[in-house]
């Protein structure tokens, strides 16, 4: 299953529901988590192949979620694209010092981003 399992991590639903519905069409299995606590006790019980982190996260931000799963031998290797909705000059490498291996703004471009999940996703 962790081969074609996606985890998003993201609060707003409207965002949650977009990203699913266009991973689900691509044959991905979905699940999504509204905050880092509920993520980390999905990534205990099944570990995802991609994890779509929102930085802005209510509690423990995406960042910092990002950098202990990174810093986990169970978790390190899971490929994380950082999502945000407020791209500032810098973010980018701030998601990058993290420990995110990509990252894109919201709202996401339904044309482009089934392919750069597919980029993701392909075996290395």
């Amino acid at each position: 299953m962790a081969g074609n399992y996606i985890l998003i991590v993201d609060d707003n639903p409207i965002n949650l529901k977009l990203a699913k519905v266009l991973l689900v069409k691509e044959g991905y299995i979905v699940k999504t988590a509204p905050d880092a606590e509920e993520a980390l006790k999905m990534i205990e019980e099944s570990k995802p192949r991609l994890i779509l982190m929102d930085i802005q996260l209510p509690g423990m931000d995406g960042l910092e979620l990002t950098r202990r799963l990174k810093s986990s031998p169970e978790t390190k290797n899971i490929i994380i694209l950082a999502l945000t909705a407020y791209a500032m000059k810098g973010d980018d490498e701030k998601a990058a010092a993290a420990g995110c291996d990509g990252y894109i703004t919201k709202p996401i471009d339904t044309q482009a981003f089934p392919g750069v999940i597919a980029g993701l996703m392909k075996p290395k």
